[in-house]
């Protein structure tokens, strides 16, 4: 292996990590959730001025506490009130992942990267692919320049196709490359946390292979998934909240999305009694 350099502090990618039994596992489950076609906005109130309502690009499933679109997400310091909503518990194969991947960047991170009270309890399960629009198969397989604004490292675990990833400087001259350049495959482990990774730095999927003509679960009404990859957070547990302790407005901007949920999941169930 070869030496780290000084810019790989708070970095960490490991290629092989998921083996064959716990990729399996992770199959299994995964066709067993209905992810969710958002709305940017809420259904029942006016888009903010200058906004048009509009479908997010791919569906979704959160795992830990769910941070619904149209509730705006979670942004500390300021946007932390009725951004979470508890969720399902992680699935036991995934668990176990978490609690090791946990342990690998205690080892490899340095202390005053990871906040006090720091874990990973909250997972993005997003899918990458073809979305169908009207006849056609539009590929969204892609994502932006952005940054994950919860406290802590952040750890993704990637299934399917490999997805080129980027981390790039924030207000950057054009035709100035990457800082970072990272083909995530399949079965691979990448965390990152600290000042550099998470706050000065944006990043973003350039794109997503298609040469394999993988097709993974689930089953998704107008979607063909090729990769998906699971996202691990921390979101402080005081800010998440049942969905019946959300404010009035904020519980039934979501009803409807609990509702569908509630279809499959009995966490859901509960939570509408």
């Amino acid at each position: 292996m070869p030496p780290r350099r000084p810019t790989d502090r708070g970095y960490l990618y490991v290629r092989d990590y998921v083996d064959v039994g716990v990729r399996a596992q992770l199959l299994e489950w995964l066709a067993t959730i209905h992810p969710l076609w958002e709305q940017r906005y809420s259904t029942r109130r006016p888009p903010p001025p200058g906004k048009a309502q509009r479908a997010l690009l791919r569906p979704v499933y959160w795992l830990g506490n769910w941070q619904f679109a149209c509730l705006g997400y979670y942004e500390p310091p300021k946007r932390t009130r009725d951004r979470c909503v508890a969720a399902e518990p992680f699935p036991p194969v995934m668990a176990r992942m978490v609690a090791d991947i946990e342990a690998r960047i205690r080892r490899a991170f340095v202390p005053v990267d990871i906040p006090p009270g720091w874990h990973l309890n909250t997972c993005l399960v997003n899918f990458y692919g073809s979305r169908k629009d009207g006849e056609k198969w539009v590929d969204v397989a892609r994502v932006g320049e952005h940054r994950d604004f919860e406290p802590g490292p952040v750890a993704s675990i990637s299934i399917g196709e490999r997805a080129l990833f980027q981390f790039v400087e924030r207000g950057r001259e054009p035709g100035r490359p990457p800082v970072r350049t990272q083909w995530l495959d399949d079965g691979s482990l990448q965390a990152f946390g600290g000042p550099r990774w998470k706050d000065d730095l944006l990043h973003r999927v350039q794109r997503v292979d298609d040469r394999a003509g993988v097709e993974l679960p689930p089953a998704i009404d107008g979607f063909r998934t090729r990769r998906v990859n699971l996202t691990f957070r921390y979101v402080p547990d005081r800010d998440i909240v049942p969905f019946a302790r959300l404010a009035p407005e904020a519980r039934e901007d979501v009803r409807g999305y609990v509702a569908e949920l509630a279809k499959s999941s009995t966490h859901f169930q509960r939570s509408l009694r």
